[in-house]
């Protein structure tokens, strides 16, 4: 994470995410373009094509203008009081109509004395490389821009600066003495040729000249002194704020790709109004509709006005750069660049998130969904903070969080490789695939080393498997071996698939047994049930698998068969396994030595499952057998009967067995009348009440004469009817087991 981030703080620095950086914000700008208002004190005043046909028509001018026109307007805005009049145009010779037509302009400007004119400076062209000494316009006072003044230098981004001079082009000698002010038109173009940002004033001849919007607030009144303030970086100027960045330029706030949200009127329209007035007739353009307004005037006939590229338009007028910083001055809306501190900050928030998101999410869909998030806040911060006035930095912040997803990635890729290799390994042997994949989605669910939590056990046995793996070997030792690995495998592999299916592990397999738990390595509250459940599937699937082993064309038909004729096994049960089951406090974890190790379980509970298991052959039940405290832990998702309390060998406090029979879901109705029965008969038998309870059991047993637990409390009652227990025999009709 660390590497990472320091690699690309230092190329952030070195400037190698500036040109992404400027697309997203150029893109932002286009966006957001028409989302705010413009000043309602600005218009334009176009001298455009229609302006040009009409003039031809009614005027008889051709190209260039008589300075006439200009002067016609100048007074027609004098009338009117407007606030300022800017010209986007550099009157810089003399009027080919003659002096008398300069004439008619420079008293016009004279008398209206707001008029703004334009200087251009250029290293490359301007004739004159001082100040002229008959020009006395506003030009700004400076305080606390010793920091940053260089900015302001234009030589600054000129190439070999040193071997070069900074020359201007001035109006012609009489607008230089009438003009109200002086404002520069060049522009602070940035390295991709994009104009993105505009100077309140630029430096020539020890002059902090104004630029033409700021020219036109200096001939409406304001005021000259204007101090920098280096902790804000900005321009205080009066009642107005403007913010200064690189190289003394402020991020403008565009507002649509043209001029024409800025009240546009034809040049044509101001004479047509200037001569209707003069004759005492309505005029198109009534003056008292530029009272107190700033006004531009440029070209905007084809071939005719200055084009420049900016994050809006590749064809945007110049005079709109002009026209946009005055509006943004005037509703101080500047877009204000965010500290240099914020984008490496922003990226290591962004790396970290995502490393966390990587490393150490358990599910892909959340280090997925999370990412994207990330990518998407990051995104919508720099567009919502562009809205609200502020450019951040968002292709540094990205290009972390993508950069440490990658990074994270291969890392977690490489690492988890030997580690989920190591889960399947270690795990694949008594673990189902999908809690495997659990496992290894989230591997804080294994816990490796030995711990205590509440599980439910589960032994099994198969009936006589000793017999029958003793006749197989000795009396039927041309085929009885490989039947019994086959036999085995066979049930083996049944009966564990069905173990695994509920999200069990298998500990170990001991000849015939299996001995299973539930509750880890991935713990589930549910583990009792899926115990349960699982025994129950067991002895469905023996009943299944009972009849394919005794086909008569099977593999196992013939050996089995001779087995039966020979008394080892039953008819009825060539395959019959004994279940015993308990729920309790039990020691997990990964036991034996550094070369040979197993995942096991140990404690007392365990014992009590293991001797659960046994206690099947000596109440003849169905198959399965659990303790009260696991059923505890069920509820009522099962069809059951409870049998005495017993101790059972190892094991002095008593404890009552249920004999499990099937899902309640899945249970007969046969089935549920008869645990009806059962309790009745049951209540009665520990009551004492044998003779009451004789009555029950017979007439469950007469129902079901395959019913061996019936069969044994029927017979207890008929000897305890005859001949009642002693208090210290009957025991509070606890059964004291005296074999495993």
């Amino acid at each position: 994470m660390v590497s990472v981030f320091l690699v690309l703080t230092l190329g952030y620095f070195s400037g190698i995410f500036d040109f992404l950086e400027l697309k997203t914000y150029d893109f932002r700008v286009r966006l957001f373009a028409s989302s705010k208002t413009t000043s309602d004190d600005i218009y334009v005043v176009l001298l455009d094509q229609p302006s040009i046909d009409w003039a031809a028509q009614e005027r008889g001018w051709s190209w260039p203008w008589p300075r006439q026109a200009y002067a016609e307007m100048i007074n027609y805005m004098n009338i009117a009081g407007a606030s300022a009049v800017a010209f986007d145009v550099i009157f810089s010779e003399p009027s080919v109509y003659g002096s008398e037509d300069d004439a008619a302009f420079i008293n016009a400007d004279r008398d209206f004395g707001r008029t703004a004119h334009t200087v251009f400076f250029s290293s490359r062209w301007g004739s004159t490389k001082s100040w002229p000494p008959e020009l006395n316009t506003k030009t700004f006072n400076l305080t606390n821009f010793d920091s940053v003044i260089s900015g302001y230098n234009l030589l600054n981004s000129v190439e070999n600066a040193e071997k070069k001079t900074i020359g201007a082009q001035f109006p012609i000698p009489g607008l230089l003495t009438t003009a109200g002010s002086i404002g520069n038109v060049t522009s602070l173009i940035e390295s991709d040729g994009i104009v993105r940002r505009a100077r309140l004033f630029t430096l020539f001849d020890g002059k902090a000249v104004p630029g033409l919007s700021a020219a036109s607030l200096l001939v409406a009144g304001s005021d000259t002194d204007i101090s920098y303030d280096q902790k804000d970086r900005s321009i205080r100027w009066g009642e107005y704020t403007i913010p200064a960045g690189k190289n003394g330029g402020s991020l403008l706030r565009f507002k649509g790709g043209d001029l024409d949200k800025y009240w546009p009127y034809s040049a044509s329209k101001i004479l047509q109004s200037a001569e209707a007035y003069a004759r005492g007739e309505e005029p198109v353009l009534p003056p008292e509709e530029f009272t107190g307004k700033f006004v531009f005037f440029g070209l905007y006939a084809a071939g005719l006005f200055d084009i420049c590229t900016t994050p809006i338009s590749s064809t945007y007028p110049g005079m709109g750069v002009h026209i946009t910083m005055l509006d943004n001055i005037l509703k101080n809306d500047f877009i204000r660049e965010s500290p240099s501190s914020l984008a490496p900050l922003m990226s290591f928030l962004a790396i970290a998130i995502m490393v966390i998101l990587v490393l150490y999410s358990s599910h892909i869909t959340i280090t997925v969904a999370g990412s994207v998030a990330l990518i998407a806040i990051i995104t919508g911060i720099g567009f919502l903070a562009y809205y609200l006035g502020y450019w951040i930095t968002i292709v540094f912040p990205l290009s972390g969080a993508i950069f440490a997803f990658l990074a994270a990635s291969i890392y977690k890729y490489a690492t988890e490789g030997s580690q989920k290799r190591f889960i399947k390994s270690a795990f694949s042997r008594y673990l189902s695939p999908s809690v495997i994949e659990q496992i290894i989605v989230d591997p804080s669910k294994l816990n490796l080393g030995g711990e205590k939590r509440e599980m439910t056990a589960i032994f099994t046995d198969i009936q006589r498997f000793s017999s029958i793996s003793e006749a197989l070997q000795n009396e039927y030792a041309d085929e009885g071996p490989k039947v019994l690995v086959d036999l085995l495998n066979l049930y083996l592999t049944e009966m564990s698939n069905i173990v695994l299916d509920n999200g069990g592990t298998i500990d170990k397999f001991e000849g015939d047994a299996i001995i299973a738990f539930f509750g880890a390595p991935i713990w589930t509250d549910q583990h009792a049930i899926l115990a349960c459940r699982s025994a129950i599937r067991m002895k469905k699937r023996e009943l299944e698998l009972r009849e394919d082993i005794m086909k008569s064309e099977g593999a196992f038909y013939t050996a089995l068969s001779k087995l039966i004729a020979d008394k080892v096994i039953r008819p009825e049960r060539p395959l019959y396994t004994r279940i015993g089951i308990n729920t309790g406090d039990m020691v997990v974890g990964n036991m034996g030595t550094p070369n040979k190790m197993d995942y096991t379980i140990m404690g007392n509970a365990v014992n009590l499952a293991a001797r659960l298991e046994g206690v099947n052959k000596q109440y003849d039940t169905s198959g399965i057998l659990i303790s009260e405290y696991t059923r505890a832990k069920i509820g009522d998702a099962f069809a059951l009967r409870g049998l005495s309390r017993v101790r059972v060998v190892g094991v002095n406090t008593p404890l009552r067995l249920y004999e499990i029979l099937d899902l309640r879901e899945d249970a007969a109705p046969a089935m549920l009348d008869m645990l009806g029965f059962w309790e009745k008969a049951f209540d009665a038998y520990e009551r004492q009440d044998f003779t009451g309870a004789l009555d029950l059991f017979k007439s469950i047993y007469r129902e079901n004469d395959q019913d061996r637990v019936a069969k044994l409390y029927l017979d207890r009652c008929e000897k305890y009817a005859s001949t009642p227990p002693s208090p210290e025999k009957w025991d509070n009709g606890v059964d004291n087991l005296t074999e495993k």
